[in-house]
């Protein structure tokens, strides 16, 4: 009967120390409105709804970018853009032809903390993801950066989509070898949807 009620004592002292312990910890722990983004701040995280389905896609290269060069080449070819994670994630594919083939996805990520995009390009010929631009949509246009090497030199990455309608869009891609004060577009793709 003493065990049975020293059990019992050890086992009650033991829930009373935790529940203490539990106590002071909410006490000192941050509130959680301090780690959840303001109530004013703009969720993204639907962004690209607009986008999903098939797209006719006509694009534009510049043939050699920071060259001093403006011969441009282009391509046509089809984008598909289907929704992942209830539209907090999506896959991009293009596949274009022209002077040469290309095909491409761009594996689009919403980062519910930072509320900012991340833009990971990849093509069939790299086989790997490349830097991620980072940005969001403002007034219904798209900005995202980054910075890369091309051909050996540090460059900011500007990519911007813009003129959104519901059956079409643009997409530009800039560099900037001067911190961003002058750009050079060297990739431009106008979608128009196909409706199935």
């Amino acid at each position: 009967m003493i065990r049975e009620f020293l059990t019992l004592f050890l086992i009650g002292s033991a829930v009373t120390a935790l529940a203490q312990e539990n106590s002071a910890a909410a006490e000192t722990a941050l509130p959680a409105s301090s780690t959840a983004p303001p109530a004013s701040a703009r969720d993204g995280q639907h962004d690209f709804d607009w986008e999903f389905g098939k797209w006719r896609t006509h694009l534009w290269r510049l043939k050699q970018p920071l060259s001093g060069s403006n011969e441009w080449v282009e391509y046509d070819g089809t984008t598909v853009v289907r929704k992942i994670w209830d539209g907090r994630a999506n896959l991009v594919e293009l596949e274009v032809d022209g002077p040469s083939h290309i095909e491409a996805l761009n594996l689009r990520l919403y980062n519910p903390e930072t509320q900012k995009w991340s833009l990971n390009f990849a093509s069939s010929k790299g086989g790997t993801l490349g830097t991620p631009t980072i940005g969001e949509f403002k007034n219904g246009r798209g900005e995202f950066y980054d910075q890369e090497d091309f051909n050996g030199r540090p460059v900011l990455v500007r990519f911007i989509i813009s003129d959104i309608k519901p059956d079409s869009c643009k997409f530009e891609q800039s560099f900037s070898t001067d911190g961003g004060k002058t750009w050079e577009v060297n990739w431009i793709a106008i979608d128009t949807r196909v409706n199935e």
